[in-house]
């Protein structure tokens, strides 16, 4: 495998939890990514190969370990058989531009799961295709991973999550979101990060908007969404109530929608839930 590195292995709830390091053609450099393998994919390169895959897509200021390691994921995939994939979150390293003022929304950490098509970040920006194309070939082609995949995320990653799974039904049997970013064409994080990303011709922007691609598309994997009352960006920067409107208007599948009380944007939030979204993805890639 001369072309991924090793990082650092654990043994966790009997499974394995390994990180890796490849070169990336799409974004030009270093990507590190966690696997979280669970016992029956040990076995054998056949059941390895066999065993269903859930991307988790990270949120702002995030790497691949956060949700490795915060959100309780590995007891619960290691019971279903899930193997868990967590890639981070934008193109790191030597000559990769970042947010000329050091803030943590836009840049290094937030790639916001789109290619940049303007200068200096399309150079490096191109996170979508790394999502869609780059990383599962990786997985099948090195590691040997080429089961049904199911896509979830968190925030940012949560915007990812839909927008790409709406975007690609032949590729993922179901879509899960933690506190998405539903709307960005029209919250502060998304306007900054489309913006510099994608240029100024706002029209460009809408096919990594979840609530305009609810009406473009013809049908969609079932959805499911959490979302916490007391999040502290539920008002300003996530879109929840344009997402529940777009949902019930113009959804053409399933879909649930759960408002939770009192919980907020956290790690806490993602872990108190986390079972029920792997559990609704082990179902649909059954």
């Amino acid at each position: 495998m001369d072309s991924i590195k090793l990082l650092s292995q654990q043994t966790s709830f009997e499974g394995r939890y390994i990180r890796y390091q490849h070169r990336s053609t799409v974004n030009k450099c270093d990507m590190t990514f966690s696997v979280f393998v669970p016992p029956q994919a040990l076995q054998s390169d056949e059941e390895l190969a066999l065993t269903p895959i859930v991307y988790f897509l990270s949120g702002l200021t995030c790497t691949d370990e956060n949700f490795m390691q915060k959100s309780g994921a590995h007891r619960i995939a290691s019971d279903l058989g899930l193997i868990l994939v967590a890639p981070d979150t934008s193109p790191r390293g030597e000559g990769v531009p970042d947010d000329p003022e050091g803030a943590y929304d836009f840049g290094l950490g937030a790639g916001f799961y789109v290619n940049a098509t303007q200068a200096p970040w399309a150079d490096h920006y191109q996170m979508y295709d790394y999502i869609v194309d780059e990383l599962p070939a990786l997985l099948s082609s090195e590691l040997g991973m080429r089961g049904a995949a199911a896509i979830t995320g968190h925030s940012m990653g949560g915007h990812g999550a839909l927008t790409i799974g709406l975007r690609h039904p032949d590729r993922y049997q179901s879509i899960s979101a933690f506190s998405p970013i539903a709307n960005p064409s029209k919250c502060p994080w998304g306007e900054k990060a489309f913006s510099n990303y994608l240029g100024e011709d706002q029209s460009t922007w809408l096919t990594h908007d979840t609530c305009v691609l609810l009406g473009q598309v013809e049908a969609h994997k079932p959805i499911l969404v959490d979302q916490g009352t007391d999040d502290q960006f539920l008002k300003e920067q996530l879109g929840t109530p344009a997402l529940e409107h777009a949902l019930s208007e113009n959804s053409k599948g399933e879909w649930v929608l759960n408002m939770r009380a009192s919980y907020d944007h956290s790690y806490y939030f993602i872990a108190s839930f986390i079972e029920e979204h792997l559990r609704f993805h082990a179902k649909h890639l059954d």
